[in-house]
């Protein structure tokens, strides 16, 4: 394989000369650029990005560590993170991980072993101080509330917005609400159940157990989910649904079994995904598309060393009224 100092012979120009080329820098004549690009394509010379990215001591790679890649919130997130990373150059690097720890941490051995320059998390099961120690490798950022963690966050107040769907069901006249979840274990999950407990408490509603449910993802978790609750002596007047895709799969089960909504069950979605709006669902708009920018943004600041200090920073949330409640 051929190197620059063969380009720079061939070209009849320095070495530097070559350099400056291969690394886009605009003194250079047109003369000498155009020798040194015939001069490469002749040879059939390959960059060793490799090398590039040891001399640079950076990849332009972020790492971004989520459970699916199949599912409208991490593609919604994903959205925001590569219209960012695209406008600074960046190449994304997807590591799937269906939340097993010993995979989350190959993601973060491969910035300390500088394959990529940071960590956006978009969900995780790691523990938050088996991940703090990787912060002195490079930025990590959690798309979650952190607190005062090492690791940095972008994240929405899960507590106050679902607290606040909790009010909204309930000055419309419900007492019986359920709501159902992606994990029980996860931060955000936490914090959505204790919003709920604190919603009911405020009307002496006591918590049923079996009007929780864990596991919902998609569409067909909401069709299946609606199926059960027909099974119910008693079942909720109204749900709160931490997922716009599972919201819609229950609106169409419960539409196929004659029930009307928002007559028969009232129903708040989460994320305001497109669909939200087919099934004029009305949902909590967590904005995930600018989570998703924002997340590369602090990386990418961390990165170019315009930030030393970890970022901990909160978006707001909207509650969008349409004809399910």
């Amino acid at each position: 394989m051929a190197n620059i100092k063969e380009i720079a012979k061939k070209a009849n120009v320095s070495v530097s000369t070559v350099s400056r080329v291969l690394n886009g820098h605009n003194y250079v004549s047109d003369e000498k650029r155009e020798a040194v690009l015939a001069a490469i394509e002749q040879l059939n010379y390959t960059r060793n990005m490799n090398a590039v990215h040891l001399i640079k001591g950076k990849t332009n790679v972020i790492g971004v560590m989520l459970p699916f890649i199949n599912h409208p919130y991490f593609s919604r997130l994903l959205e925001g993170i590569s219209a960012s990373a695209l406008q600074k150059n960046y190449q994304l690097m997807l590591c799937q991980t269906d939340y097993k720890e010993e995979i989350e941490i190959k993601v973060l051995d491969m910035l300390k072993m500088k394959q990529i320059d940071a960590v956006i998390i978009c969900s995780k099961h790691l523990p938050l101080d088996r991940i703090e120690p990787y912060t002195r490798y490079g930025p990590i950022v959690a798309c979650e509330d952190v607190g005062d963690s090492s690791v940095s966050s972008v994240f929405l107040d899960h507590y106050t917005s679902f607290y606040n769907g909790m009010r909204y069901l309930i000055d419309r006249g419900h007492r019986a609400i359920g709501f159902c979840l992606g994990r029980s274990s996860g931060v955000n999950s936490q914090m959505r159940r204790k919003a709920y407990e604190d919603a009911l408490a405020l009307i002496h509603e006591p918590v049923r157990e079996e009007w929780i449910f864990y596991q919902t993802y998609r569409i067909e978790d909401g069709v299946k989910l609606m199926r059960d609750m027909l099974q119910m002596e008693e079942r909720p007047s109204a749900m709160l649904v931490t997922n716009d895709q599972v919201a819609a799969g229950m609106i169409i089960e419960a539409k196929k079994n004659g029930l009307t909504v928002p007559d028969d069950l009232a129903v708040i979605g989460f994320d305001n995904q497109p669909i939200a709006e087919v099934f004029n669902l009305t949902t909590i708009d967590n904005q995930l598309f600018e989570m998703g920018s924002s997340a590369f943004q602090i990386a990418h600041d961390q990165i170019m060393k315009t930030r030393d200090e970890p970022e901990h920073r909160e978006l707001e949330y909207r509650l969008i009224e349409r004809f399910s409640v």
